[in-house]
């Protein structure tokens, strides 16, 4: 290539640079007042992690730790426990006894999200996360968890022997 040519093509790349900036110079700026104005995100936002309950209020989560092994930013830290008929969380085997996000770790991939077999791990709408401090920043399972339904038991509870056989329940919202 010709240097003349080379010389051409930078200058009409410097003239559609400016052109697009006049472009944009003419029209009107959108600026929203935060926080009274917020504008709605799109439905596959990515946001704070929830830990979700079935219906009767035993917990979604078996304490596999499927999620902390798909997590790429090693956020995620699971420890399971035991359930007994005496002593039960979750309708499955084994409990997330310890369950903590790192949310300064955390890119929000959604990978734990695809990675849990009962759904119990859901990434909502929530944006608003500010920290003053690193312990902060990590959600414990108390944080993460979703209240109890009205009506219904929380947990731990006692159960009849037999009666949860399954990790995942034979109940409508199991999906």
């Amino acid at each position: 290539m010709a240097r003349n040519e080379r010389g051409d093509k930078v200058f009409m790349n410097i003239i559609k640079g400016f052109a697009t900036t006049f472009k944009h110079v003419l029209e009107e700026p959108v600026t929203l007042q935060y926080p009274e104005q917020v504008e709605p995100f799109p439905d596959r936002y990515k946001g704070r992690h929830h830990l979700r309950r079935y219906d009767n209020g035993l917990e979604k989560c078996i304490g596999c730790a499927l999620c902390a092994a798909a997590c790429p930013a090693d956020a995620i830290w699971v420890e399971a426990a035991e359930n007994t008929d005496e002593v039960r969380f979750s309708p499955g085997e084994r409990y997330a006894k310890t369950y903590e996000i790192n949310m300064l770790r955390c890119i929000f991939c959604g990978y734990c999200e695809d990675a849990c077999p009962t759904q119990a791990i859901e990434l909502g709408h929530e944006h608003q996360m500010s920290f003053t401090d690193r312990r902060d920043a990590v959600y414990t399972k108390q944080m993460l968890i979703d209240p109890v339904p009205e009506g219904e038991e929380g947990t731990p509870r006692e159960v009849e022997p037999g009666v949860f056989t399954r990790s995942i329940p034979d109940m409508p919202d199991a999906k």
